[in-house]
């Protein structure tokens, strides 16, 4: 069977009728470019999700201060002083599913370089902080533990920060004023942009906590103690150990609550990522409506044209056509109109996504996989919906054929 000569047989016949096999491919186009767009789309969204989740920290187990009920009253962070370093020490000694700890002491404040000013935030830690934030440095290098243990005046700024003070001006090693504190600055870090909350991340500075305890807060415990897991799977286990090293180390009786909260924030954001994925699959089931349309589309056009060529059938049995190669003329055709519309519609789609891309500011990642799958569901289309009429048509009777006007 010369298949070039079929697929060429095709095209001749769908030209004949130029409107109703434009109308017939669009149907197909239309099904195929909104299944790779919905693809591309969700993928970009949950890219952008698990970059969030990433940004957490490395198997982060958050542990903060306050939420014990005190007579009816619930205390907020900055409130409850049962937060210690020592506590911290406790966890990294007595948890093995705990890799890094970091104490943290945080504060809103003014800081000033120069004549200019700047309302922000710090965050007194110890070196720790940026392994279990996965913050890394841009310019410079983080203060060291010995930085800690004398409580230095130094500090490592956000982009944010670094842009509104010191604009273009390299500020490493400049003396910017926190509050009435003189910090150096040693390093910068590299920009995280704004959480799924909104926040920016790059709005800080951090600071040695010792610093931050002594000399801006005037105070001896914690707000949070930041720790790493060994493993994502060990994040849950790592908290509920650390709930019980602290009820411990507090004193605290089974009935009293804990005076500490356990956050989970990767929890939001993977419930967040799920439905992205779960919204993501209704939104191809969806898409996939469009190719059904199309495909029933494409069985009526062959089914008219059918009807139409009935005496033409009935010749070319006449002549010696067998049924099979009847079959196949008119599956070919069909097979052609879904080809067709399934490379436009990969065209139409990849440029749409990209539109969509540049529209919304997100990265899209063009799937492989989703343009061949889309591919092959279009001439599977074609198949499905083009067999009937071609069936119909290889069984005409020729005699009768041949009398149809």
């Amino acid at each position: 069977m010369n298949y070039a000569a079929l697929f060429q047989s095709a095209l001749v016949a769908l030209l004949r009728n130029k409107m109703r096999s434009i109308l017939t491919v669009l149907g197909i186009t239309i099904g195929i470019a909104a299944v790779i767009c919905v693809v591309a789309i969700g993928k970009a969204g949950q890219a952008r999700v698990e970059q969030q989740l990433n940004n957490l920290g490395d198997n982060f187990v958050w542990i903060e201060a306050g939420g014990r009920a005190l007579n009816g009253v619930r205390t907020g962070t900055h409130d409850t002083t049962t937060l210690t370093v020592a506590d911290a020490m406790a966890i990294k000694n007595q948890i093995s599913l705990i890799k890094s700890v970091s104490p943290n002491v945080d504060d809103p404040v003014q800081v000033i370089y120069g004549n200019q000013n700047w309302h922000t935030s710090y965050r007194g830690v110890s070196p720790e902080y940026f392994e279990i934030k996965r913050w890394f440095i841009d310019q410079g290098a983080v203060f060291s533990q010995d930085d800690v243990d004398r409580a230095a005046d130094v500090c490592v700024i956000g982009r944010t920060v670094r842009d509104q003070l010191f604009g273009v001006e390299d500020p490493i090693g400049k003396v910017m004023r926190v509050t009435n504190l003189p910090c150096k600055v040693v390093a910068t870090l590299h920009p995280k942009g704004q959480s799924l909350s909104g926040q920016d991340q790059d709005d800080t500075i951090i600071i040695p906590y010792t610093t931050a305890q002594k000399k801006l807060k005037g105070i001896t415990w914690l707000d949070d103690i930041l720790c790493s897991a060994v493993s994502a799977d060990a994040v849950k286990v790592a908290g509920q150990e650390a709930t019980a090293v602290l009820r411990d180390r507090h004193h605290l009786r089974p009935e009293e609550e804990d005076d500490f909260n356990i956050r989970n924030p990767e929890d939001i954001i993977q419930a967040q990522l799920d439905a992205s994925r779960t919204l993501t699959i209704l939104l191809i089931a969806i898409a996939s409506i469009s190719l059904l349309v199309g495909g029933i589309g494409i069985m009526n056009v062959m089914l008219v044209s059918v009807t139409e060529r009935t005496r033409e059938i009935g010749v070319r049995v006449a002549v010696g056509a067998t049924e099979q190669a009847i079959q196949l003329q008119f599956l070919g055709e069909s097979i052609m109109l879904s080809l067709v519309g399934g490379a436009a519609g990969v065209l139409f789609g990849v440029i749409g996504s990209y539109l969509v891309g540049q529209t919304l500011h997100w990265p899209i990642q063009m799937s492989l996989e989703s343009v061949v799958i889309a591919a092959i569901f279009s001439v599977a289309v074609g198949v499905f919906f083009g067999y009937y009429p071609a069936r119909k048509a290889s069984l005409l009777d020729p005699i009768e054929a041949l009398r149809y006007e």
